[in-house]
């Protein structure tokens, strides 16, 4: 991410928050300088720290020291984070840094538990455009951090042909054809198929990835077969922790969840001043 966009959000970000001015603080706050710290009321693994250390830049007057690195581990009880500084800056900035925290480090906690379930099996877990609209940055970063990999950013870093557009176009090999004659073959061609004989007809109008979209354990072991190792081959659809490495047959490179973000359950932290 680059540091001119993560400055920009969270400018954003802030402005929401404080508009013209938070009423409370700044009729409490004196200039005081005091220390807080954060702390974990829940397992999970840290993401977002960076953003964290930039909000406070951004606010000015308060250091802050993380006690734990991105993607480590904590525990309930556990002090993530030391903040020294104006406490009018610690309290504008608590909110808006532990929804980021919480946030992200529910999702990277999430992935982890998807990296975790396919051990050993050589399948990738990615994730999806099923994002918060103005975060999706922030949430693909977490993704990453928790040991995924991200699926396409947007809509226009990679052609991903599914079924509307199949209803739109006709069929599978008239959007192929539309696509191949309007896009750059620089760009990799990705098609969702719902069926074998589908893939078979995928595989022969030569795209670059297929997507097994809900097909049942079996139907991807014989789709591992159809393909030969031609092309890579990801599966999505309905898949949970429970069922992930069931889909992970050998041969199977990728499986994309959106339930690794949407479903993630926040991380409860809090911000005390000592």
């Amino acid at each position: 991410m680059e540091s001119i966009y993560i400055r920009k959000k969270l400018e954003e970000f802030l402005l929401e928050d404080l508009g013209a001015g938070d009423l409370t603080s700044e009729s409490v706050c004196s200039g005081e300088i005091v220390r807080a710290e954060i702390v974990a009321k829940g397992d999970g693994v840290l993401a977002g720290s960076r953003f964290v250390k930039e909000i406070f830049s951004l606010l000015g007057g308060t250091e802050v020291e993380f006690q734990k690195r991105e993607g480590d581990t904590f525990s309930k009880g556990d002090t993530l984070a030391l903040l020294e500084g104006d406490a009018l800056s610690i309290l504008r900035g608590e909110r808006l840094s532990l929804n980021i925290l919480q946030r992200l480090s529910g999702i990277a906690t999430k992935t982890k538990e998807f990296v975790i379930a396919l051990e050993g099996t050589g399948t990738k877990i990615l994730d999806t455009r099923k994002t918060t609209p103005g975060f999706r940055a922030f949430e693909k970063y977490a993704v990453r951090v928790g040991g995924g990999e991200n699926h396409r950013f947007a809509l226009y870093d990679m052609v991903l042909v599914k079924d509307n557009h199949k209803r739109v176009a006709g069929g599978l090999k008239e959007a192929l054809e539309r696509v191949k004659s309007n896009v750059s073959p620089a760009y990799k061609i990705e098609v969702e198929v719902e069926s074998l004989q589908e893939l078979e007809e995928a595989i022969k109008l030569g795209v670059d990835i297929v997507m097994l979209d809900n097909f049942s354990t079996e139907e991807v072991r014989e789709a591992v077969k159809l393909v030969e190792g031609r092309i890579p081959i990801e599966v999505s659809g309905n898949i949970t922790l429970d069922n992930v490495r069931d889909y992970a047959v050998e041969g199977v490179d990728y499986i994309s969840s959106g339930s690794i973000i949407y479903a993630a359950p926040w991380i409860d932290l809090s911000l005390r001043v000592l």
